[in-house]
C-alpha cells in the first residue's frame, strides 16, 4: 500500500533464485579458530603485538586516562551517546553475523523479478514457502573480521585484512568478542595484568590507592567500537537482496543498510523487526539476560521501488479465512491435513475444517496444488479484502476526509502564517493520496474552517462563492452544515480559491488574541461523525488556549527551573484531561489529528499533547515561526503530511503462538483492552513497539509464532486487512542468544520504554536503571557465554557491542535528560515524538549523521563516483578508515523520482543532474561520515550534522577560502552569516553536490531539518556539540569512554 509501485492485480509467481534458510543457525557456523583480542593495560607502556589466531576477543580496560582502549574493528561503529534531539541514520552497520563474501555477489536483485508485481516464486517449491530441509545458502567458512588500524603508538606492523588479528593482553574493563563466545578449550589471549586497577573513575586511570602517573594516556576513543565503521562494514557486505528466510526468519541487517527483501513467508524486516531472532526458551532465560523480547512493528513502512507492495486478495463471500478457535488469519505456517479438508493452526494447535469455496488437493508433498494462485500461503505479508462483518454497523465505510482549520488570531496575522497558507494549499491538495496510486483525481473530501474565539465553517460546493457560517457558542459545539462541508477537491476548486482570499482580507487587520482549541477539535470531530466518515485534522495553532469559558482551557504553568529534577513530571504532564478524553473520542470515530504549532511563548505541549498522539497523531513545532526563514520547511513537512498514504480507522492486534502473549505496548495509540490497539490514522513514518512475555516454558524443538492483523480503511474507502507472519526459532543457548541480537530493534525498545517511564520516575533513577540494565546484559553474556575469560576484561558480544553507545546515547537525549537549558514545551514535545518512531528514525534521533563537506563537486571527488545500478546498491566505496572513521573515500547514492520542480527548486534542473528527464538518474555525493566526536573534527574542514530534527553546516576556522567563496559567496569565515537557515543557491559544482546532499539528507523524513550555520568559535558551537554524542556535554551527560568505563565497574560489581 505505501510503495512506489501500484499493488499486483494479480502478478505471477516469481521465481525464487535462492532457496530460503530454513534456519539462521545455518548463517553462524561455530568457528573453533575464533578466539579473542586482548590489548594491555599496561599503565606505562605501549601496547604490543603478539600473533594470535585468527580471531580473538578484544579485551579493552575502560581506564578513562588509559591509553587504547580497543581497536575499533571493522564491522563496529560507537554509537556515541548524547542528548541528542535525533538518532542520526545509521548509514551503515555491523552485521549480526561474519559476512560472507560469496553471500553477496549471490544475492544481487535479478533483473526480472524487479518487474514483477510481488515477490516471485518458482513453480516448484518457489511458490511456497520451502521445505524445513531446504537450504538457502550454503555454509560458507565464516572469516575472521579484519583487526581495525590501531593508533601510531600501538602499532607495531599494519593488519592484514581478513586475516591476522592484531592481539594485547587483556585490558580490565574492556573486551570485545566477535559475536561468538570463546570455545574451551582455546586459552585467553593474556591474562589480566596485575597492576590493572581493579575500578576506576571518570577522572583517573590509576588504582585507588596510587598517586596519579602523569606519562599515561587517556583511553584512545579509536579502540572503541565505532558505529560508523561498524554500519559502512554491513553496508558493503549486506546490502542487496535480503531473502527474508523461511520456515524461520533469516536475522536483518542493520536497519541503516539498504536492502531489497525478497519475502520468502517472513515478513519484511521494514514491516516487523524483532530483538532477538532466537527466541529465549523460557522467562527465566529472559530474567537472567535481561533481553527483552520485543517487536518493532510498522505495518505500512514504505519500501524500496523494488520491493513488491503486499498483494490484495479479494476471497469474495468467503472472507478472509481463519483459525476456528484462536482467529489467526491464514498463512504460511498453516498446516493442510486430511487431504486438504483441513489446516492445523501452528499459533494454537487447533484443526479448522477448509470451506468448499477455498478447498484445493494436496500433491504428493502434502502442499495445496493452487499454491500459486494463493499468495497467503507462501508470502509473509498480504491484505485481504474485507467483508461486511469487519465493517462498523456492517456498513462498507466513505471515502475518508481532511479537514483544514486554520487560526487567524492576530499572532498567526502578524506572522505571515495565514498569508503563507492560503497562497499555497490549493497546491498541495492536488496531491491527496489515490488509492493504489490510480491515475485521476483523488476520491477524498476536503473541508476548511478558520478559528479564533469562534469557529467559522466554509461552504466549498457552490462554485464562485465564499460562504461562511460562524459558530460562536463554543461551550456547545457542532457544525452549522455538512452538505457542502466535505467535498472532493475537483468540486470544491473554485470555491476553495474564493475563500482562501477572503479569508486573508477579512482577517487582515484582526486584533483579536485569544483562541479555543478544544472547542475547534470538537467541531472537526463532529463534522466527520456526523458525514459517518474517516479523517484527519490538520489544525494550525499559535498560542495557549485560554480563551474564559472554552472547554480545554489552560493557564501559563511553565516553570523551566523543575526541568532536570525529582519534579519536572508535574510539569510534563497533564494537568486537566480534558485533551486525554478528547483524543479517545476521536478515536472510537477514527478521526486523527496532526497538529502545526507556531509559539512565541508558552502554549502547554503537554497538556495538548494527549489530543494529537492518543489519535495516532503528530506534532510539528515551529518555534519564532517567521513565513520568510521558516515558510519553506513548513512548507514542505505540509505537503508531506498530506500527500503520504494513510490508513485510517485502524484496529490491530499481534497473535502469537503458545506460551507466550503480547503485554507491553509503547506507541502513539489508544487501548480499551489489553489486546485491540486502535489508531484513528496509520502512516508509514508511525511505528509501534510490543513487548512479550511469557505463560510457559517453550519447547525447543517448535517455532515461536508473531501475526499481525490490522484492519483499516484505505484512502479509496476500502475495508481491508493486512496481514503480517513472523516465525523465529526457538533457543535454550545462551550463546545463540546473543549472536541473533538487532541491536537496532532493541535501543528503540530501550529508548520507548524509558519514555514511557518519566511521568513515574525521576530521570536520574531511570538513567540509573538504564545502566544497570545494560550492566546486566553485558554481565550475563561474561557469565554464560565467556566465563573462562579474566575478572578483569570487558566482554562485548560482536552483535551488542555497541550496546553501551546507545544506551549512552539514549540517556543523553532531551527527552530522557533535558534541563533547564530546555523550555517546558521542547522537553513534552520531544517527549511526545519517541512513542511513534520507526526503527530508522530512533537510529537518526540518537546518532547524528555527520559528512565532511570540502570535497564535494571536486574533480578529484567525481572521478570516484560511479553511476549506480537500477536498484541503487551497487555502491563505490573508497579509501580506508583512517583513525576515527574518516575513511577518505566517498560513496554514492541515488534518488528517485525526482521532479521537475524539486530539482528546480534544487537549483540544479541542468548540467550535473542530467536534466529534467525522467529517465535520468541524480547521482548524489554522500562522502564518508564521520564520528560524532570534535576530536575527528578539522579547522580546514566544514561538515553537515544532522539528528532527523535539526541540522548544522559547520565552518571550521581554516577552510578554504576558495569553498566559501563557491557555497556562501564570501572569502572569509568571519563574513559568513549565521542568520540564514538554507544553503545560497549558486552555479558552481560545489554548491550543487552540497545541496544535492542537503536534498538527499531530507529525503524520505517525516519532517524537513531547520538548518543552521555555525562557525567555529560563534556561540551556537555549544549548542551544535551537544550533538556530538561520544564527546560529554553536560554534567548529567557522560562521554562514550566514561560511560563504558562505568558499565564496567556495574559488570565487575554484578559478577563479584
Amino acid at each position: 500500500m505505501f510503495s512506489q509501485q501500484p499493488p499486483p492485480t494479480f502478478p505471477p509467481v516469481p521465481q525464487q533464485q535462492f532457496p530460503p534458510v530454513p534456519q539462521q543457525q545455518q548463517a553462524f557456523p561455530s568457528m573453533p579458530q575464533q578466539q579473542q583480542q586482548a590489548f594491555p593495560p599496561v599503565p606505562q607502556q605501549q601496547n604490543a603485538f603478539s600473533s594470535m589466531p585468527q580471531q580473538q576477543q578484544q579485551a579493552f580496560p575502560p581506564v578513562p586516562q588509559q591509553h587504547p582502549a580497543f581497536p575499533p574493528m571493522p564491522q563496529q561503529q560507537s554509537v556515541p551517546p548524547q542528548q541528542q534531539q535525533a538518532f542520526p541514520p545509521m548509514p551503515q552497520q555491523t552485521p549480526n553475523f561474519p559476512p560472507v563474501p560469496q553471500q553477496q555477489q549471490a544475492f544481487q536483485p535479478v533483473p526480472q523479478q524487479q518487474q514483477q508485481t510481488f515477490p516471485p516464486m518458482p513453480q516448484q517449491q518457489q511458490n511456497f514457502p520451502p521445505m524445513p530441509q531446504q537450504e538457502a545458502f550454503p555454509q560458507m567458512p565464516q572469516q575472521p573480521p579484519t583487526f581495525p588500524p590501531v593508533s601510531q603508538q600501538q602499532q607495531a606492523f599494519p593488519p592484514m585484512p581478513q586475516q591476522q588479528q592484531q592481539a594485547f593482553p587483556p585490558m580490565p574493563q574492556q573486551h570485545q568478542q566477535q559475536g561468538f563466545p570463546p570455545m574451551p578449550q582455546q586459552p585467553q589471549a593474556f591474562p589480566s595484568m596485575p597492576q590493572q586497577p581493579q575500578a576506576f573513575s571518570q577522572g583517573s586511570a590509576f588504582p585507588p590507592g596510587q598517586p596519579p602517573q602523569p606519562q599515561r594516556q587517556r583511553l584512545d576513543p579509536d579502540m572503541m567500537p565505532s558505529l560508523v565503521q561498524v554500519a559502512e562494514d554491513d553496508q558493503s557486505t549486506r546490502s542487496g537482496l535480503f531473502p527474508t528466510g523461511f520456515p524461520q526468519a533469516e536475522s536483518p541487517p542493520l536497519v541503516s543498510t539498504e536492502i531489497i527483501a525478497q519475502d520468502q513467508g517472513n515478513a519484511n524486516p521494514k514491516f516487523m523487526r524483532s530483538t532477538l531472532y532466537a527466541v529465549p526458551q523460557s522467562q527465566d532465560m529472559v530474567k537472567a539476560t535481561q533481553l527483552p523480547l520485543s517487536l518493532a512493528i510498522c505495518p505500512f513502512a514504505k519500501l524500496h521501488q523494488s520491493e513488491y507492495p503486499p498483494p490484495v486478495i479479494d476471497l469474495g463471500e468467503i472472507g478472509p479465512v481463519r483459525c476456528q478457535r484462536c482467529k489467526a488469519y491464514m498463512c504460511p505456517f498453516m498446516e493442510f491435513i486430511d487431504g486438504g479438508r483441513k489446516f492445523r493452526c501452528p499459533f494454537c494447535r487447533a484443526s479448522t475444517p477448509v470451506e468448499d469455496g477455498y478447498f484445493a488437493h494436496l500433491d504428493h508433498t502434502g502442499r495445496r496444488t493452487d499454491i500459486q494462485h494463493r499468495p497467503e500461503l507462501y508470502l509473509g505479508s498480504y491484505e485481504f479484502v474485507a467483508t461486511k462483518q469487519y465493517c462498523k454497523n456492517g456498513t462498507p465505510p466513505k471515502q475518508p476526509a481532511y479537514i483544514f482549520m486554520l487560526d487567524v488570531s492576530y499572532n498567526a496575522v502578524r506572522t505571515g502564517l495565514v498569508q503563507l497558507f492560503c497562497r499555497n494549499i490549493k497546491d498541495m491538495l492536488r496531491e491527496l493520496p489515490k488509492e493504489n496510486f490510480r491515475s485521476g483525481a483523488s476520491s477524498m473530501r476536503i473541508g476548511l474552517a478558520t478559528y479564533d474565539q469562534t469557529v467559522h465553517f466554509y461552504n466549498l460546493s457552490q462554485p464562485g462563492r465564499a460562504e461562511m457560517l460562524v459558530v460562536s457558542d463554543i461551550a456547545e459545539m457542532f457544525v452549522p452544515f455538512v452538505d457542502g462541508f466535505l467535498v472532493e477537491f475537483e468540486q470544491a476548486e473554485n470555491a476553495l480559491t474564493v475563500c482562501l482570499r477572503e479569508i486573508v482580507n477579512n482577517f487582515a487587520h484582526t486584533r483579536i488574541t485569544e483562541t479555543a482549541l478544544g472547542p475547534t477539535i470538537q467541531a472537526g470531530l463532529d463534522a466527520l461523525r456526523s458525514a459517518d466518515r474517516a479523517g484527519k485534522l490538520f489544525i494550525f495553532h499559535t498560542s495557549l488556549p485560554v480563551l474564559d469559558g472554552a472547554p480545554g482551557q489552560l493557564k501559563n504553568r511553565e516553570e523551566r527551573k523543575l526541568l532536570g529534577t525529582d519534579k519536572e513530571k508535574t510539569m510534563l504532564t497533564p494537568s486537566i484531561d480534558f485533551y486525554a478524553k478528547l483524543g479517545e473520542e476521536c478515536v472510537k470515530w477514527g478521526c486523527a489529528v496532526d497538529l502545526f504549532l507556531f509559539p512565541n511563548a508558552f502554549v502547554d505541549v503537554a497538556n495538548i499533547a494527549p489530543a494529537v498522539t492518543t489519535t495516532g497523531g503528530i506534532i510539528y513545532k515551529y518555534q519564532y515561526f517567521d513565513a520568510e526563514r521558516d515558510g519553506e520547511r513548513f512548507l514542505a513537512d505540509l505537503r508531506h503530511d498530506i500527500s503520504r498514504e494513510v490508513a485510517f480507522d485502524v484496529m490491530m492486534r499481534l497473535r502469537t503462538s503458545t506460551g507466550i502473549r503480547p503485554t507491553g505496548f509503547f506507541g502513539s495509540f489508544y487501548m480499551q483492552n489489553t489486546t485491540d490497539v486502535e489508531i484513528a490514522a496509520l502512516d508509514a513514518d508511525k511505528a509501534v513497539q510490543i513487548e512479550i512475555k511469557y505463560d510457559d516454558k517453550l519447547d525447543e524443538k517448535e517455532a515461536a509464532y508473531f501475526q499481525l492483523a490490522v484492519l483499516f480503511t484505505s484512502c479509496g474507502g476500502q475495508r481491508r486487512l493486512r496481514v503480517h507472519n513472523l516465525s523465529l526459532p526457538i533457543s535454550s543457548d545462551y550463546a545463540q542468544l546473543y549472536r541473533l541480537i538487532d541491536e537496532d530493534c532493541l535501543a528503540t525498545h530501550l529508548f520507548k520504554q524509558a519514555e514511557q517511564t518519566l511521568r513515574e520516575k525521576a530521570p536520574k533513577e531511570i538513567r540509573d536503571e538504564l545502566t544497570l540494565r545494560c550492566a546486566q546484559m553485558l554481565a550475563a553474556y561474561r557469565e554464560k557465554c565467556s566465563e573462562q575469560a579474566p575478572l578483569g576484561q570487558l566482554i562485548l558480544p560482536e552483535c551488542a557491542k555497541l550496546l553501551p553507545l546507545h544506551v549512552n546515547c539514549i540517556e543523553r537525549h532531551d527527552a530522557l535528560n533535558g534541563g533547564a537549558e530546555l523550555t517546558v514545551d521542547d522537553r513534552a514535545w520531544m517527549m511526545s515524538l519517541v512513542p511513534s518512531l520507526t526503527v530508522l528514525a530512533a537510529a537518526h534521533l540518537l546518532y547524528p549523521r555527520i559528512y565532511p563537506l570540502t570535497a564535494l563537486g571536486t574533480p578529484q571527488q567525481q572521478q570516484q563516483q560511479q553511476l549506480v545500478a537500477d536498484d541503487g546498491h551497487n555502491q563505490q566505496q573508497t579509501g580506508q578508515a583512517n583513525g576515527g572513521g574518516m575513511p577518505s573515500g566517498a560513496r554514492t547514492s541515488t534518488l528517485y523520482s525526482l521532479l521537475e520542480d524539486e530539482l528546480a527548486a534544487m537549483g540544479i534542473a541542468d548540467g550535473g543532474a542530467g536534466g529534467t528527464d525522467a529517465q535520468q538518474q541524480l547521482v548524489v555525493e554522500v562522502p564518508a561520515q564521520v564520528r560524532a566526536s570534535f576530536e575527528y573534527f578539522q579547522p580546514q574542514e566544514a561538515y553537515l550534522i544532522e539528528n532527523g530534527l535539526v541540522a548544522f553546516v559547520f565552518v571550521g576556522r581554516e577552510v578554504p577560502s576558495e569553498w566559501l567563496s563557491n557555497v556562501f559567496g564570501v572569502n572569509s569565515v568571519t563574513h559568513l552569516d549565521t542568520e540564514t537557515h538554507e544553503l545560497p543557491k549558486r552555479p558552481n559544482a560545489q554548491s550543487v553536490a552540497l545541496r544535492r546532499l542537503w536534498h538527499w539528507a531530507n529525503l524520505g523524513r517525516e519532517r524537513r531539518l531547520k538548518l543552521f550555520i555555525v562557525k567555529e568559535g560563534d556561540a551556537l558551537e555549544a549548542w551544535m556539540k551537544k550533538f556530538l554524542v561520544e564527546d560529554r556535554y553536560a554534567q548529567t551527560s557522560n562521554s562514550y569512554v566514561d560511560f563504558l568505563c562505568t558499565v564496567h565497574r556495574e559488570i565487575r560489581s554484578i559478577l563479584s
